[in-house]
Parts: structure tokens; C-alpha cells; sequence
């Protein structure tokens, strides 16, 4: 009974994404670097793995908030922090940003 508790709170804290804000729509997409994988919906959710090595780092999540050009994803203690050092933009119709100093190119 009790991890079923657990199990229900995250579920509802799990779903509480908010939409990206009008601003921040160039973030959403299906994003590849080296050894990065990173998809953010519209609708606020991410899903991050990275592998270097055999060690292999994944995040699931919603966007808990914008902080200039980072972002942070989780929910209560359990954050995950962004560093967006070149925000999404377009250049001869590809599209790139650099978050955790990775160079990643959106492929949707």
C-alpha cells in the first residue's frame, strides 16, 4: 500500500508539465549531439540521455522553469539544471543550440 502511494504522487507530479512559453518554442524538437540525445515537447516535457563510456545518464521529466536561456527539469527535489550557452537558431536551414557544452542539432 505504501508504494503504491509513492507510486500515484509521482505519476501526478510527472504530468504537471506547463507548455513552453511563446518565447522558448525554438527549444522544442528531437535534438542530437555526440553522445547526446534531448527531446523537448510543446507541451513542456523532456527526456535527456546521454552515454559516455559505458556509463549512461537519462533524465525524464517536465520543465520545472526557464532561467534566461537555461532550464530546469524535474519536480521537487529532484532537478536537473540546463546550461543553454548558445539558444536555439537557425543557420542555412539547420537548426542548433549548445546546452551542457554540447553542440546539438535538431532533426524533426
Amino acid at each position: 500500500m505504501r508504494n503504491t502511494f509513492w507510486v500515484f504522487i509521482l505519476l501526478m507530479l510527472a504530468g504537471c508539465a506547463k507548455p513552453l512559453p511563446e518565447d522558448k518554442l525554438d527549444y522544442a524538437g528531437t535534438w542530437i549531439g555526440s553522445q547526446i540525445s534531448l527531446i523537448i515537447t510543446t507541451d513542456g516535457r523532456v527526456l535527456y540521455e546521454r552515454v559516455e563510456g559505458s556509463f549512461t545518464t537519462s533524465i525524464e521529466g517536465p520543465i520545472k522553469e526557464f532561467n534566461g536561456d537555461d532550464f530546469s527539469v524535474g519536480f521537487l527535489f529532484l532537478t536537473a539544471n540546463f546550461h543553454v550557452s548558445n539558444p536555439p537558431y537557425e543557420e542555412d536551414g539547420i537548426w542548433q543550440m549548445t546546452v551542457d557544452d554540447a553542440r546539438l542539432t535538431r532533426v524533426d
